[in-house]
């Protein structure tokens, strides 16, 4: 092969002032390489063609094209240029530096030999090491040197290189973009595929950090050799297809590409081998994400080779808008518009892969060039006919330069006259490129900031791919950090990879966790990774991957996913409830049974038995019974004010007097038999004032407790949120816990000392001794209340006031059943007892 240092690939064109630029169409190899081996081989002597590149020269000649017909810029000044290929080669980067710079032929460095030139600025290259070449020794003459290529991290800082400037936006952007892409499909498990060089682990190293702080997981670094390589690609692709874990890593739908010309060419070599040799069982169905770099680069051996894979892709690109009339300057070209062009010649054999009859190149093919083939034939990895962005930015360089070169002589208006043209000094431009701003000539407008960089956002360009190996470009968001407008995607009219249903595809290392479940790291595992924990009892997880479960608010409570919160309802003793209706017809049936025992006791008022052991207590017991039943009915129904104030001390109160009574009976059966022995002064104490004495002084020490406890801390209506995990429980609030316990325990006091006395009295002789029904009674009355204690402690809601109703009606029944119905008995059935004689017959 010969070397390409040789080859003098460049084209001229003169003019009052000259730019310089520094293209990279050629790809150049060690050694030749025989491709017969392989189903896409030819046989290369020559250098290869990446003959998509080739546009962006015809940019920037159209470009220069346009202004010098233009007379509202440099009126009376024509521009000329000088393009050079570099063969992404370093030594060819610099020679072609030096003739832009002093001679088109021999070299002698600060010494011009061809006066003709007057080099204002250059524009170069297309990869980030070309540009810097041109830098090392642009720069020492201060000569401007606009780019429009992102370099990243790699190209240093502006102190380094002070007369670079960029027509495209900052490259920090694109990481936030790429990041906020991710973000925005919730891709969490992502992989990187670049260059194995420095380039490629410069842009590892900055995205990864930022992936990390978005919670974002790198699943894996492929690497992939350089297509100077391409004898290492050839040798042993199998191999390095098997090492991939693009292919391994399933879960990893997402591929971050660097995509420079040089790393998507060993892609795309290396993914139609595989496809052709079969090594691919099912189709790789993936989400590319595309840095701003990217394209559809093919040479002459890929011109049958499918695209297909990159159905859907996803790629960054500098903000562009098309450029009508560039379309109609393609079409317009053939192989002799420029004369002085050595590099159309190839780039138009290449692409149509013919070879023109005086070529000197060697070349295997059977087609001749006739010169009338046309471009817009040729599929999209070889040429487009609209601009590209790459090409549109070139194309804004050069009136970037015009319009700064513009604004120089725009100071001097006697230097409009092409007599009195001054000879300009290339760092007279700097000035004039610091925050230079206008718009071009479809109407974008192009600022530079004081970095020297493009204040302008990214599209998304969503690819999609046809069989007949062309593709489209369809814009589908934007990333504009200038505008306000930081991230905007429209989903709707992005084209998916065929494999994925036209559905947006999830990449992520498990599934989420459902809601109802936290996330659960995984020993030794990325974050990303984690297990799905169900939510413990009584808290909730509402959406989808949460960290920590929540607990419901107070009216609410837990459904049975644990995924969101229900009200809670309201709990008490209603009205409608059947368990409340069994209480009120207890209540209401033993009150009128009470109120039946009072009417036959008032209708049998002077019958021995009644007015034996006083009756006024006998009556004023079964009142107190009588109540005792009714104030149950307080219990029941949603607590008010009024009734929570009521219910405890109304019941205090009377159930005080019942067992009062009950105990000044007792009291008056036992003084009754000792007043009857000889001697006894106690009949003095017999009587009904003894009695009302008991009863009243019992009463009131009640009534004062209950007036202590209205006065401090009355009980009033509350809520409980916690006793019941699914209910509020509308309940009446004690008030003071002490006093409400006070009140139980007083009442028990009197049932304990009724209870005792009655029990002594018990073997009293009488034929009708009612200190044994008095004592079977209390003894049913504190085995009620010693047993509510517990009850009423472990149950909770309505049913505590359940126990409390039934602990009421009970020992009131079993009041009134002990005590009156022996009494009753009597009365109705068996009359014949019921006389003095009988009642006063001592038990032999």
């Amino acid at each position: 092969m010969s070397d390409p240092l040789k080859i003098p690939h460049e084209y001229y064109q003169p003019g009052d002032l000259i730019i310089g630029g520094i293209s990279s169409q050629f790809l150049t190899f060690s050694d030749t390489i025989d491709f017969h081996q392989h189903p896409s081989a030819v046989f290369i002597e020559d250098p290869l063609v990446v003959t998509k590149n080739y546009q962006h020269v015809l940019a920037f000649m159209f470009a220069v094209k346009e202004i010098n017909e233009n007379p509202r810029i440099l009126p009376n000044v024509t521009l000329g240029f000088h393009i050079y290929d570099s063969y992404f080669n370093e030594k060819m980067t610099y020679q072609t530096t030096l003739n832009i710079l002093f001679s088109l032929n021999g070299i002698v460095p600060n010494y011009k030999c061809d006066r003709q030139k007057n080099l204002i600025a250059a524009i170069g290259g297309l990869d980030s090491e070309t540009s810097i070449y041109m830098a090392t020794l642009l720069s020492m003459y201060k000569i401007p040197q606009v780019s429009s290529y992102l370099f990243g991290p790699s190209l240093g800082s502006k102190t380094q290189f002070p007369f670079i400037y960029r027509v495209v936006p900052n490259e920090e952007n694109q990481y936030i973009g790429i990041v906020q892409l991710l973000l925005h499909f919730q891709w969490t498990w992502a992989g990187i595929v670049t260059l194995a060089d420095d380039k490629g682990e410069n842009f590892v190293q900055t995205l990864i950090p930022k992936l990390s702080q978005n919670g974002i997981c790198l699943a894996f670094t492929d690497r992939m050799p350089s297509m100077t390589d391409l004898s290492v690609l050839l040798g042993g692709f199998q191999s390095t297809w098997e090492s991939l874990h693009l292919v391994k890593d399933s879960k990893a739908k997402t591929l971050i590409v660097y995509a420079e010309t040089l790393s998507m060419l060993s892609l795309i070599f290396l993914l139609y081998n595989v496809e052709t040799d079969g090594m691919a069982k099912t189709p790789l169905g993936r989400v590319w994400i595309m840095t701003a770099e990217w394209d559809f680069p093919a040479v002459q051996y890929q011109r049958t080779w499918d695209i297909k894979v990159f159905q859907g892709a996803l790629s960054f690109a500098v903000h562009s808008t098309e450029v009508w009339e560039f379309h109609n300057f393609l079409q317009t070209l053939k192989p002799d518009s420029f004369s002085g062009d050595n590099i159309f010649n190839i780039f138009w054999e290449q692409a149509f892969d013919c070879i023109f009859l005086d070529s000197s190149v060697v070349r295997e093919s059977n087609i001749t060039c006739s010169g009338k083939e046309k471009l817009e034939s040729l599929s999209g990895p070889f040429f487009e006919m609209s601009m590209t962005p790459q090409s549109y930015s070139i194309y804004n360089a050069v009136y970037v330069i015009a319009h700064a070169l513009d604004a120089t002589f725009s100071l001097n208006p006697k230097y409009r006259a092409a007599t009195a043209l001054p000879n300009p000094q290339p760092w007279q431009l700097h000035p004039f490129l610091r925050r230079i701003s206008f718009n071009n000539s479809v109407g974008d407008q192009v600022s530079l900031d004081e970095k020297g960089e493009l204040e302008s956002g990214f599209d998304i360009i969503n690819w999609v791919t046809f069989p007949n190996r062309s593709f489209s470009r369809v814009k589908v968001g934007k990333m504009d950090p200038w505008t306000g407008r930081d991230f905007t995607v429209n989903e709707e009219i992005i084209t998916w990879h065929s494999v994925f249903n036209q559905m947006a595809p999830s990449s992520v290392c498990n599934d989420k966790c459902r809601p109802g479940s936290v996330r659960k790291k995984k020993e030794g595992e990325p974050f990303c990774c984690y297990d799905c924990d169900p939510c413990p009892e009584g808290k909730i997880s509402k959406k989808k991957d949460m960290d920590n479960c929540i607990k419901c608010p107070d009216d609410k409570y837990p459904n049975g996913d644990q995924d969101g919160c229900l009200p809670k309802a309201l709990n008490f003793l209603a009205y409608g409830e059947a368990l409340s209706i069994s209480l009120v017809v207890m209540a209401f049936s033993f009150s009128v049974i009470s109120a039946l025992v009072l009417w036959t006791f008032i209708k049998y008022h002077n019958t021995p038995i009644v007015k034996a052991n006083n009756r006024g207590l006998t009556f004023t017991l079964l009142i107190a019974l009588l109540l005792c039943f009714l104030c149950s009915l307080l219990f029941i129904g949603q607590p008010q004010a009024v009734t929570c104030l009521l219910r405890q001390t109304a019941f205090g109160i009377i159930f005080s007097v019942a067992v009062s009574s009950v105990l000044a009976k007792t009291i008056t059966v036992v003084l009754a038999f000792m007043a009857t022995l000889p001697g006894s002064r106690i009949r003095n104490w017999v009587g009904k004032r003894l009695a009302m004495s008991i009863v009243l002084s019992c009463s009131l020490i009640q009534v004062f407790i209950c007036i202590v406890w209205l006065c401090t801390a009355p009980p009033f209506p509350d809520l409980d949120m916690d006793s019941l995990a699914e209910e509020i429980v509308v309940e009446c609030n004690e008030g003071s816990v002490a006093m409400f316990y006070s009140v139980l325990v007083y009442m028990g006091f009197l049932a304990v000392v009724s209870f005792v006395v009655a029990f002594f009295a018990r073997s009293l002789p009488s034929a009708f001794n009612e200190a044994k029904f008095i004592t079977f009674s209390m003894l049913v009355f504190c085995s009620v209340w010693l047993s509510f204690v517990p009850t009423y402690l472990s149950t909770k809601g309505k049913y505590m006031v359940s126990v409390e109703i039934f602990s009421i009606l009970a020992s009131s029944a079993g009041l009134l059943g002990c005590i009156f119905a022996p009494k009753c008995y009597i009365i109705l059935l068996r009359p014949e007892l019921n006389s003095r004689e009988h009642l006063t017959r001592r038990n032999k």
